[in-house]
């Protein structure tokens, strides 16, 4: 058994880790560290975990006793909390901030589908983001054929659950707010293209299509529904086939011959996409949950290819059936 420690445990992935960790087989949760919440039952704030675990939030993080540390905590404090704690040498990281996306300081980018064989080599893995994942999974059959178009725009319109935006409450999650109401954000400008740039020019280094991010905020709680449209001259079939190859030893990656929605992968580990050909665009659609394969599952995922285990471990969690 390997024991793993979590630091920033009171948000939303935090939870979602927690739950899918105190089920893993190959897993112990040493400590789950929180400064403000120390001595307090796990129960008291993530409330689904009732009759679950009795595990207690701890103020300490003995690093040289763990063999993994994730770190869940607000994007930009990774590096604070290198820049205050030394890593032993044998340690294991799977950050979930967005502090080490750019592969600075030793870290792989940790999307399986596309760095599979560094992250089995890893001992720092930086966990993409929500929207990136998704986005990305839409992508990469393409860049790896040398098939995103050259030149023209790539136009991307991706709605979002509120918990994307964190457990600290803002005036844009407040449910009165957010209720029966949706709204952009960070048009063209959203911090997640790095890192699908970055990806795309990895598997086609000519790559410089401009990707237009629409991100919306969605009246719903959980999950991320993308629609990618660009220009294609392949026919429906070559392009089905392009992506079922891509991912035929993808264990979370769906292809599916019919229209998706995105309830068919809140709750699970998985990323299902539609593709339709129509007068020369190519329309991807991608449903995913954003704490599961947009964040706490991926870590999960990363975990087990870097132990060396089927990375499907902990992770056959099933959909609503309705």
């Amino acid at each position: 058994m390997k024991k793993v420690g979590i630091i920033g445990g009171a948000g939303y992935t935090a939870g979602e880790l927690i739950r899918l960790l105190i089920n893993h087989p190959e897993i112990n949760i040493s400590f789950v560290h929180s400064s403000s919440n120390a001595g307090k039952k796990i129960t008291e704030i993530h409330e689904g975990l009732l009759g679950e675990t009795d595990l207690i939030f701890s103020d300490s993080h003995p690093l040289d006793e763990i063999d993994i540390l994730f770190l869940c905590s607000a994007h930009g404090d990774s590096k604070k909390f290198w820049e205050n704690n030394a890593r032993p040498e044998k340690l294991k990281v799977i950050d979930l901030a967005q502090d080490f996306r750019d592969e600075s300081d030793g870290y792989i980018y940790g999307l399986p589908e596309a760095n599979i064989d560094r992250i089995k080599g890893a001992g720092l893995i930086a966990n993409p983001g929500c929207f990136a994942t998704a986005i990305q999974l839409s992508l990469l059959p393409l860049a790896a054929a040398d098939l995103l178009p050259k030149n023209g725009d790539i136009n991307i319109t991706a709605l979002t659950g509120s918990t994307g935006a964190g457990v600290k409450p803002g005036s844009t999650t407040h449910f009165s707010w957010r209720n029966d109401n949706i709204s952009v954000y960070k048009p063209f400008t959203h911090q997640h293209l790095k890192e699908i740039t970055m990806t795309l020019k990895k598997l086609q280094s000519d790559f410089s299509s401009r990707i237009n991010f629409i991100p919306v905020r969605g009246d719903f709680a959980r999950g991320i529904y993308a629609i990618t449209t660009l220009e294609c001259n392949l026919s429906q079939e070559v392009v089905s086939k392009l992506y079922k190859d891509y991912y035929f030893d993808a264990p979370f990656v769906v292809i599916s011959d019919n229209p998706i929605d995105m309830k068919q992968a809140v709750n699970t580990n998985k990323a299902v996409i539609n593709l339709m050909v129509h007068d020369g665009k190519l329309l991807v659609t991608c449903a995913e949950d954003n704490l599961l394969k947009g964040a706490s599952g991926q870590a999960v995922q990363n975990m087990n290819i870097m132990l060396g285990i089927d990375q499907t471990t902990g992770l056959r969690l099933k959909p609503s059936a309705f």
